[in-house]
């Protein structure tokens, strides 16, 4: 029971995406980090043991690319500049690309040939829409800067996630018992 109530949370909460861009964007990133840890809450509620079995990470990539995909459709249908648009799905087919060779070859050098840049692009817009419009970037220098920028912390947590094998919701949980 807890593994369906965290999969349906993580197809029904993307779709806030779509009247709050930021808000909505920021719950399905803290939703995709914590999964295991709800559903170990969950399971402890329910009297069940915290199982996800062998095909979550695939759903996983799966439901990733709903959110994202959202994500995607409102920068290309609210950002007004055509750059800024183009950037977001060029990098979310990169991205895409990589998850499909990922799953069928299960390489993991790939995830950081690939990174999930795209989250930390759309994310970095929508927060200078709401606060920093002036940090918006207006030309190929400073789009390139941003990128950059962006690109660095998301290859080290990549790298950790899936080279290191680090595992935040372990150390979560050896925090909390």
């Amino acid at each position: 029971m807890a593994i369906l109530i965290v999969i349906a949370l993580r197809a029904i909460v993307p779709l806030s995406i779509l009247r709050y861009p930021l808000g909505g964007a920021i719950a399905c990133l803290l939703l995709d980090a914590l999964d295991v840890v709800l559903v170990d809450a969950l399971a402890g509620l329910f009297g069940e043991a915290p199982e996800f079995g062998p095909v979550y990470p695939a759903l996983d990539k799966v439901l990733d690319t709903w959110y994202l995909g959202i994500e995607l459709f409102v920068a290309w249908t609210r950002w007004p500049e055509r750059v800024l648009r183009r950037t977001a799905a060029i990098l979310f087919a990169w991205r895409f690309a990589g998850v499909v060779l990922f799953e069928l070859s299960a390489v993991r050098p790939l995830l950081l040939v690939f990174p999930n840049l795209f989250e930390n692009f759309y994310l970095y817009i929508a927060v200078c829409r709401r606060w920093f419009p002036r940090l918006i970037p207006r030309g190929g220098l400073a789009l390139l800067v941003v990128l950059v920028v962006l690109l660095l912390p998301k290859l080290a947590q990549e790298w950790l996630l899936h080279f290191a094998e680090f595992h935040p919701w372990q150390w979560l949980k050896s925090l909390s018992g």
